[in-house]
């Protein structure tokens, strides 16, 4: 299991903006190459601005769930991340042999974040489910490599004994969740369980990959 310095993240809470330096993640120098996902959250409103705040230092690929979609404007993703969906999913595979999309994300990427990560979601993660793109990268998923989660959801759904028992089980897996906040929610509650702010995400996962970069160096 990945613990988080949440401590040292909240005392640097500004988003991060352009990479002043090359992060080394693989032995070819390159950007680091992130896939970031959202599942049915309305805190998927803020996917566009994830989208930005990644791609301003790495490569960023894009998957989403089809609940996802409707709160998510795609003309808000920058132009140069691939947006991928459920229908993408067998769209280029016609005979054994060609390339299955869940397994190449699995490969391309070097690290992958889940944000909004919805209640549902994390459900099916927890359970083993892979009923979509989403969940069947995540079944795939080589653990060896980072994987971070940004939970959002109401406050009574977040503190379900359910919930506890699914943060248990992916931890377990070695994923590491960013924890929500507490504020007035989209449904009007006020509580806990809203999506982390956008540059506490992105400076969670930088921050790792740049301590990780030195202990190996």
């Amino acid at each position: 299991m990945i613990m988080l310095d949440m401590n040292f993240v909240m005392a640097n809470p500004e988003p991060v903006v352009a990479a002043r330096e090359m992060i080394q993640v693989n032995p070819v120098s390159r950007k680091p190459r992130i896939l970031l996902a959202a599942s049915g959250s309305v805190a998927a409103i803020k996917f566009g601005n994830l989208c930005h705040c990644f791609s301003d230092w790495a490569e960023v690929r894009a998957v989403v769930t089809k609940a996802s979609l409707h709160f998510i404007d795609r003309a808000s993703l920058p132009k140069d991340v691939i947006l991928f969906t459920d229908e993408d999913e067998w769209s280029s595979w016609n005979k054994i042999g060609d390339s299955v999309l869940h397994i190449e994300l699995r490969r391309w990427a070097d690290i992958m974040v889940v944000a909004p990560l919805s209640a549902n979601t994390l459900g099916k993660i927890a359970g083993g489910l892979c009923d979509n793109l989403l969940t069947c990268i995540v079944r795939a998923w080589d653990y060896s490599k980072p994987f971070f989660v940004a939970p959002a959801m109401n406050t009574f759904m977040w503190t379900n004994p359910f919930t506890q028992r699914h943060l248990t089980a992916i931890e377990e897996l070695g994923i590491s969740v960013i924890q929500p906040v507490t504020k007035k929610l989209a449904c009007g509650d006020y509580g806990n369980g809203a999506m982390a702010e956008i540059s506490i995400i992105c400076s969670t996962v930088r921050l790792f990959l740049e301590s990780r970069n030195q202990q190996s160096s």
